[in-house]
């Protein structure tokens, strides 16, 4: 495809671009909104997970010419064509609406929008024939023309001062673009422009204006429930493309209210930080009485001051990081900032920068007999929640504003006297936890490899003495006998000796004991025990012990030839420095560093099999469950969420949500819902294990299923002694004397449901039992229940976005329910799986996948100790969740795993095996599912499932072949299971369990991949561990390089992909439209708000009762989880979410 040149417009172009409401998938946009931006056009970026409101709001107040989406979560025909009669419908027609996105978009979903009058939606083949820049070439055609004129001058100012937005904006666009039609329609001197206060906010680029501006408007709004503030933003143009990346509102959470104006302006003039019609821009807003408008410049230089000429107050914002003391004499915004705000409070040395600059601005305004301490000078840390320091800054401002102009607006709002302080997640003097890490496993590699140079020696001394005494000792066949001191025979070898020879036997026995003292001793006994090792594999039957259970194992299987397979098959190494090494490095299933696998055989009559499944509502998620656990003993059920879950939501009728639900995944906002989705499977049993893929609202969706669990149970108790109609008359008491629908499960139960789990739709156990008699079934379910739950925070911020909460807040949460699951016994269910998965699909090559899932491990690992938890109790709760691709390096990715941290668990950390032992997840590659040639996707699929079986996964996820294009049928999923079964039953050499343990090229793997990892550690702890790379967006950026370097050699064909870009068919392999798309119905989604609207009316006093409690505990510091076992009896999801949002704070996007 020939390189296309930018078009060059002929107007200055405005263009919003965002990703849809609630979806995470940003990479999209944010390429595109480079190549617009590098076209010459002013673009406002909002990021990901936004909604039609948010998005056609921010097109309005920034006049933009066009609005730029993504939308790959489904729901686009409702997400689009409700932004298309929100501008109609708020007088601004005008604005085009362009998206995409990839085949989740259909050719006839598309002529549908196109048809209803959106712009044009973009489809894969579009980008195959136009290219990116061909795209956005077409797209800036379309809009490059002039926005509509305004009304008249009288309308103009009746407009004006009722706040009209489509007016404000449009003026500030005329004095921007077309400055004398501007005063035609505008004078100032028709208004009372002086009353309105203006703060003006400066500051050195990256110093975190935006997000300082977000919370100091969060507070106003909060403090002053009738006013109104307008916000001008500025940021800077590019010389060279005349673009601009106007970025600020993606920090923003507070800005999306009827109170808030906002408005961003690009310098359209090189190296300045204001853009010169900012006067105009403030005077509109002052014309429209705003009650305060801020206005806040690019960054700055050490010598501007242009603020000053356009504000009552000015406020400057730095960072601890400005260098030498000295370096503050040159900075002019000292001289002239009424307030001084040191930003990034938690960086270090920001004590020190404190003092220098409260001495720096002293010297500056002549203040010498002023106490220091009451110098206007504060430290923030904006990206914290309720932050101290910000607190007080505000409070100090907003009395500055009033000082300075008696603008009216006296501050009420309280501050205590605290100082901004970072709450650590890692203490700081743990942070190099991961080079420490890479340093205790290198060291135990060097030891290694020393203490197998030892023993190869000490057996070479053996032979030796073997050969000079012409006797053969037989090592290890008779312990008793041969195995002396040294484990020699020394009375046999001397019996034998010449006289000529006992002189060199004497030196060669003196040589063997002085070798042997640098021998470890259990290794010494390691070598003794080795051919005992080897017989157990021998013997027809091998025990071993799990929980103080003795378990029994077939050690061979029979082929129809008639060979006995052994299930493990073992080295035969007869030189004690093989042994040594091969024990300590690789070592049979079972055991340290179980490189080969956690278990000493694989699970008999259980294989790993999980298979995701997620679509509609609970029943149907439910039949699906039921469908794929037929006929097999063990029910392993792994769950998707749709993605209105996935963020925390409730269901709802506004057209952006209601088409997001059930799609994609499974809509659940209740513990009915959890109920319903898991009927008939009993949760307690060893045989049931449950996994759910969800992260931001985890908690509470754990808290769902924990309490499904013990209804479950409550309701054996209840049949076996005939309470039912106590249930009965409680219903009737709740719901029919109310007036209100009993909950209940839609349509006909599939087979294999009980009914399970549906006696108690609208109640809980503990509303018919006794106390007493409910407790203890709570206590004993969470003791018995297997599964995990994702809940992997870092993960998503990294990779996958889908935070809500703040990363510290959710953290905590994460913490709670560690902590909970050690104080109440919960052994089986898994508290996180920290996931590879996301961050492989985001475009991670394997080794990053590895390094950052275990550094993330890790980071979990250190904070959970930093709360005082016990590794040996929570390390059994930790899982991992790997992907696997057809790369080399996925052959070893579980194996290096288990060794990397069996290694770091044992000797850095001190915890017992049963911590030690790494337990994951495989599913295959998504990202390798081609929507060319889907039937070659089933080929793709089982080598990686190979993969996966060879190396010990503890389960596994094969994907269907047409999950490229669709939600997979019921017939691909079946052909997906039939890939795992047919290798676990028919294939030969899977009857064996550590076919890849010996071969050099797998050995070879291992040890690179290994050290790889380890580099990456170090990598991650010169930018101050995982945490500290989170801030400069490492891991994001490495992800993204690695994913357009696949991405370019699979465009250009030097990364061969069969059926994509090479070995095409006749008709060139095109994509791929699937004949038959699964979507919620409109009845599964109409029942979904029913149920909802059922839950708010039933519980409607108990609900907000539980959502004050866990606030109070959210304030208080308890234990939050304990709150939201009792707060997900009676309230939604969504209304936790949003409870919390006020306590722990929303997650903040980065660009």
């Amino acid at each position: 495809m020939e390189q296309q040149s930018p078009y060059k417009p002929k107007n200055k172009i405005r263009i919003v671009t965002a990703a849809s409401l609630f979806d995470g998938h940003d990479a999209a946009i944010n390429i595109m909104r480079r190549i617009i931006q590098a076209t010459g056009v002013e673009v406002i970026h909002l990021g990901h997970d936004r909604s039609v409101e948010e998005v056609v709001n921010c097109a309005i107040q920034e006049d933009a010419h066009a609005i730029a989406m993504t939308s790959y979560q489904g729901g686009h025909t409702e997400y689009f064509k409700y932004m298309y009669d929100l501008l109609k419908e708020k007088g601004s027609e005008h604005i085009k609406i362009f998206g995409g996105g990839g085949g989740v978009i259909l050719p006839d979903e598309i002529k549908e929008l196109m048809d209803y009058g959106i712009d044009r939606i973009y489809a894969p083949d579009d980008g195959r024939e136009m290219g990116l820049q061909g795209m956005i070439n077409d797209m800036i055609r379309r809009v490059d023309n002039q926005v509509p004129d305004l009304e008249e001058a009288d309308k103009v100012n009746e407009n004006l001062q009722s706040r009209n937005v489509t007016t404000i904006s449009r003026l500030i666009s005329l004095a921007e673009n077309r400055h004398e039609e501007f005063l035609k329609y505008f004078d100032k001197n028709n208004f009372d422009t002086n009353k309105t206060p203006v703060l003006g906010i400066t500051g050195t680029g990256g110093s975190g204006k935006s997000s300082l501006v977000d919370e100091l408007v969060r507070r106003f709004l909060m403090d002053f429930p009738e006013k109104h503030i307008g916000i001008v933003s500025v940021d800077p143009s590019k010389k060279k493309t005349g673009g601009a990346l106007l970025g600020d509102r993606i920090r923003m959470n507070s800005i999306n209210h009827p109170r808030v104006f906002m408005r961003s302006l690009a310098t359209r003039q090189a190296n300045l930080a204001l853009s010169k019609h900012v006067a105009e821009a403030v005077d509109v807003l002052k014309a429209a009485s705003y009650d305060l408008i801020i206005l806040e410049t690019s960054g700055i230089g050490q010598s501007d001051t242009e603020i000053m000429d356009h504000s009552d107050v000015s406020l400057y914002v730095m960072t601890p990081e400005f260098g030498a003391a000295t370096q503050l004499e040159k900075i002019d915004m000292l001289d002239f900032a009424d307030l001084v705000a040191i930003n990034k409070f938690d960086k270090r040395g920001a004590q020190d920068a404190l003092r220098d600059v409260k001495k720096q601005y002293q010297r500056n305004h002549q203040l010498w007999h002023e106490d220091a301490e009451k110098l206007p000078v504060f430290g923030t840390i904006a990206s914290q929640f309720n932050d101290p320091g910000m607190n007080t800054l505000y409070r100090s401002l907003m009395d500055a504003v009033e000082e300075k102009t008696n603008s009216g607006m006296s501050s009420t709002f309280e501050i205590s006297e605290e100082m901004s302080e970072k709450i650590f997640v890692i203490p700081p003097k743990r942070t190099r936890y991961l080079s420490e890490i890479a340093e205790n496993n290198r060291g135990y590699d060097e030891t290694a490899a020393t203490q197998t140079e030892v023993a190869q020696r000490l057996y070479g001394i053996y032979k030796t003495i073997e050969t000079v005494a012409n006797t053969k000792t037989e090592f290890g066949k008779d312990q008793t006998k041969y195995l002396d001191k040294n484990g020699i025979d020394q009375d046999g070898i001397k019996e034998v000796s010449a006289e000529d020879q006992s002189e060199f036997l004497k030196l060669l026995f003196a040589e063997f004991d002085k070798i042997k003292m640098d021998l470890d001793p259990y290794n010494w006994e390691m070598i003794l025990a080795w051919n005992d090792k080897v017989n157990k594999y021998t013997e027809p039957v091998y025990s071993f012990k799990v929980r103080d259970k003795e378990i029994k194992i077939d050690t061979h299987t029979e082929s129809l030839s008639h060979t006995q397979i052994p299930k493990v098959a073992l080295p035969k190494y007869k030189a004690w420095g093989d042994i040594l090494g091969w024990c300590l490095q690789e070592n049979v299933p079972g055991e340290f560093p179980y490189t080969a696998g956690l278990y000493p055989f694989k699970r008999t009559g259980e294989d790993p099999t999980r298979m995701f499944a997620g679509e509609g509502g609970p029943e149907r998620t439910n039949r699906r469950f039921h469908y794929v656990s037929q006929g097999l003993p063990a029910k392993r059920l792994s769950t998707a969420f749709d993605s209105v879950t996935l963020y925390g939501n409730d269901p709802d009728h506004r057209p952006d949500i209601y088409g997001k639900i059930g799609n994609s995944g499974v809509s659940i906002c209740c513990l009915d819902d959890a109920k319903k989705l898991y009927s008939g499977f009993d949760l307690a049993d060893a045989m049931t294990s449950v996994s759910m893929t969800i992260n931001g609202p985890a908690p509470m969706l754990l808290g769902f299923f924990m309490n499904a669990a013990i209804d479950q149970n409550c309701e054996k108790y209840i049949k076996e002694n005939g309470l039912e109609d106590k249930v009965e008359a409680k219903l009737k008491e709740l719901y029919d004397d109310a007036g209100i629908d009993r909950p209940q499960y839609r349509g006909e139960l599939p087979e294999g449901n009980d009914g399970l789990g549906l006696m108690l739709l609208g109640l809980t156990g503990d509303q018919v039992l006794p106390e007493d008699v409910y407790a203890k079934i709570k206590a004993e379910t969470i003791n018995v229940v297997r599964g995990t739950v994702q809940a992997d925070i870092l993960k998503e911020d990294q990779a996958q976005n889908t935070c809500i909460f703040s990363t510290e807040f959710a953290l905590r949460l994460m913490g709670d329910v560690q902590e909970y699951f050690i104080d109440e016994k919960v052994r089986n269910f898994y508290s996180v799986s920290i996931s590879g998965y996301h961050i492989a699909e985001a475009g991670a090559n394997p080794i990053t996948q590895l390094a950052f899932t275990l550094a993330n491990g890790f980071t979990y690992v250190e904070y959970y100790l930093s709360r005082g938890m016990d590794i040996n109790k929570f390390g059994p709760n930790l899982s991992f969740f790997f992907s696997n691709g057809v790369d080399p390096e996925y052959a070893v990715i579980g194996r290096v795993a288990r060794r990397i941290w069996s290694k770091a668990l044992k000797h850095k950390y001190g915890a017992n095996s049963r911590a030690q032992m790494l337990k994951y997840h495989i599913q295959t590659s998504g990202r390798s599912l081609h929507a060319q040639e889907i039937d070659f996707n089933d080929i793709r699929t089982t080598l990686q499932a190979l993969y996966a079986i060879y190396d010990n996964c503890n389960s596994l996820h094969t994907n269907a072949y047409d999950e490229a294009i669709t939600t997979p049928t019921e017939a691909s999923v079946r052909r997906a299971m039939a890939i795992q079964l047919i290798i676990n039953k028919e294939l030969g050499l899977a009857k064996n369990e550590n076919p890849i343990q010996g071969s050099f090229i797998i050995e070879e793997l291992t040890n690179l991949v290994e050290e790889a990892v380890l580099t990456e550690f170090d990598r991650i702890t010169e930018r101050g561990g995982v945490l500290g790379a989170m801030e400069t967006m490492y891991q994001r950026g490495k992800i993204q390089e690695e994913s357009l370097y696949y991405e370019t050699l699979k465009h250009n064909g030097d990364y061969p992909i069969i059926g994509v870009n090479t070995f095409l068919s006749s008709t060139g392999s095109p994509t791929v439209t699937p004949g038959e798309v699964i979507r919620a119905t409109e009845e599964e989604k109409e029942h979904q708000i029913k149920t909802l609207e059922t839950l708010h009316k039933a519980k409607e006093d108990s609900a907000e009762e539980m959502l004050e409690r866990i606030q109070k505990a959210a304030v208080t510091n308890q234990n939050l989880f304990e709150e939201l076992m009792e707060a997900t009896k009676v309230c939604s999801l969504g209304q936790i979410t949003h409870a919390l949002f006020e306590v722990g704070g929303q997650y903040r996007r980065n660009m």
